[in-house]
């Protein structure tokens, strides 16, 4: 008996149409199953072949009513893009939970940065003021442009929108191509921080994670009221940002874990006394949550984001017939 894996390439999942709101709805589906318990997810452990540069194995059983499971091994290379080759690049494979053999293996960035930018607008959906009108997002690389898109998602009010990065031809292009997607806002583009992140309501940053931070982000440069996104584990966002604000993770187990490894999150980042929920509590409905005074969220990305949007993906595309099915 021969088994069929569904091979979905960057290409295939770009074509089927998915929207940032529905990864949107199946990550927080995934969060909340994490809050209720119903989920087996594993910190995820890894290698660093070179400075800076990390490959991950991310496993995840989704169990209950979803029921869904598989395992992402995905890299990341800052040296990448000089060499013309992509910063995020790994698989994603989708088991049967029933048999555990293969249903699908597919390119692992285009769900990385989905799913990313996807656990941002959730976390914003239960933080942020529905009155947004500006964000300034630091960092103008594919994570930036899936974090705007969840923003948009989030905020219609969204009207001033400011690119960062100190290569302005970067921010420039970044402005470019997104002011399409965001008709109704204002971009503008800055190379220094602090004009860019000026009396605004949200600030994402999406930098590239490195092993010894500079963390340029402090709070002296933020109003008091302001929400603020770290997607970039702790390279940018200076701890003094998320002293006294209400601090939440993505994953309390997951961050906790990682910050016991001695490598993230050190040097006046939360510890466990420090965080008042993690997304999983959040979407469960077991906390409450807070939409004024200074928020911040460690969004590192868990598995369950993956499973969630890979399981969407797979069955979207073989609804449609997509993809080259290849026998095992």
């Amino acid at each position: 008996m021969t088994t069929e894996v569904r091979w979905l390439s960057a290409r295939d999942i770009d074509g089927l149409g998915i929207t940032m709101a529905e990864i949107m709805d199946g990550v927080e589906t995934g969060f909340a199953a994490l809050g209720r318990g119903e989920a087996e997810m594993p910190a995820k452990i890894g290698v660093h072949p070179r400075k800076d540069c990390f490959t991950h194995a991310m496993p995840c059983h989704l169990g209950g009513s979803i029921d869904r499971a598989g395992v992402k091994c995905v890299s990341a290379y800052p040296t990448n893009p000089a060499k013309g080759l992509p910063y995020i690049s790994g698989i994603i494979l989708v088991t049967d939970p029933d048999t555990g053999l293969p249903r699908a293996v597919m390119d692992a960035a285009r769900v990385t940065a989905w799913r990313t930018g996807a656990a941002s607008g959730v976390y914003a959906r239960h933080f942020g003021n529905p009155k947004t009108r500006s964000v300034a997002v630091i960092g103008t690389g594919v994570q930036g442009r899936v974090n705007l898109l969840a923003m948009k998602a989030v905020f219609p009010e969204l009207e001033d929108v400011r690119c960062c990065n100190p290569r302005a031809a970067s921010a420039q292009r970044f402005a470019e191509e997104m002011q399409p997607q965001v008709p109704d806002a204002v971009f503008s583009v800055h190379t220094e921080l602090q004009t860019a992140v000026n009396g605004v309501d949200v600030v994402v940053t999406c930098t590239p994670i490195t092993q010894s931070p500079v963390r340029p982000l402090t709070r002296s440069m933020l109003k008091e009221d302001c929400l603020v996104i770290a997607v970039d584990y702790d390279a940018f966002v200076h701890p003094d940002v998320f002293a006294g604000a209400h601090f939440t993770c993505d994953n309390r187990a997951q961050y906790l874990w990682t910050r016991e490894q001695g490598m993230y999150f050190q040097h006046g980042y939360p510890g466990p006394d420090d965080v008042d929920a993690d997304m999983g509590e959040v979407c469960a409905g077991m906390t409450t949550t807070v939409r004024e005074g200074r928020r911040g969220a460690v969004l590192m990305g868990v598995a369950s984001h993956d499973i969630m949007t890979a399981s969407l993906v797979y069955e979207r595309a073989a609804k449609a017939g997509v993809g080259t099915l290849v026998e095992l």
